[in-house]
């Protein structure tokens, strides 16, 4: 995979001798010693996922010798590759993103644009789980719910309806203010232990309301900090924006 004049991927997987994935972290601090600039980038998905994702393909699975069913064979090689799932400084659940945002996702948070770190701030949906490549996660569903407000039921959280709506609550705007207040303060210390990449996770009962009025927010309020590269992303909204 080519990144760029400067930038270069290589892909490994399942497929790789078994003796390779052992040597691999060994063959990364060489790489390093060179001063060279790594980042281990892992991607996952659940289970059924990637069931569905063989089954739509008609893909044979690289590990069916090995095992009797697809499932089977899934968990072997979330097995074999369990130890560089350990080394990864950046790691994507891609069970609910195409490959268009994932390739978005991949160039914005690879830090291509040359800040200190990139922040995720993801809405989701607490009925479709948290999602697992969270470094924070805070939960909106103690606030008022504008899915029981009719004229707002269908909307989401980036309708100013919406958003006038949730803005109008105390407990709204205090759990605006002390979100930022929370990222300030830690933001530094990412970029002080040499973290590049922080993933805030926000959810709510669907993913509609709530959480995406607080992560679109928290974009607009922290956005001046020169530091910090943001990708926005509505895990659980259709039609969501990466």
């Amino acid at each position: 995979m080519r990144l760029g004049t400067e930038h270069a991927g290589v892909g490994i997987d399942a497929r790789a001798d078994a003796e390779d994935l052992r040597q691999l972290p060994r063959l990364l601090e060489e790489v390093r010693a060179q001063t060279c600039e790594t980042t281990v980038v892992f991607l996952d998905a659940d289970t059924d996922t990637l069931i569905r994702r063989y089954s739509d393909t008609r893909r044979r699975h690289p590990l069916a010798d090995q095992a009797p069913t697809l499932r089977e064979a899934v968990e072997c090689e979330r097995r074999s590759l369990a130890g560089l799932a350990d080394l990864a400084e950046l790691r994507f659940d891609t069970s609910s993103t195409n490959v268009h945002e994932l390739r978005t996702l991949i160039h914005q948070r690879l830090g291509l644009e040359r800040k200190l770190v990139s922040v995720l701030l993801q809405s989701f949906a607490y009925r479709h789980g948290v999602p697992s490549d969270s470094d924070f996660v805070f939960d909106s569903r103690c606030l008022p719910n504008p899915h029981w407000e009719a004229a707002l039921r269908a909307r989401d959280g980036t309708d100013p309806a919406v958003a006038d709506y949730l803005s109008a609550q105390p407990a709204a705007r205090k759990m605006q203010d002390d979100l930022e207040r929370f990222l300030r303060d830690w933001i530094p210390v990412f970029i002080g232990a040499n973290r590049h990449y922080l993933n805030v996770s926000i959810g709510c009962t669907g993913g509609q309301h709530r959480s995406v009025y607080l992560a679109e927010k928290l974009a607009a309020r922290i956005a001046d900090d020169q530091r910090v590269t943001l990708t926005v992303r509505h895990r659980d909204l259709e039609g969501s924006r990466a």
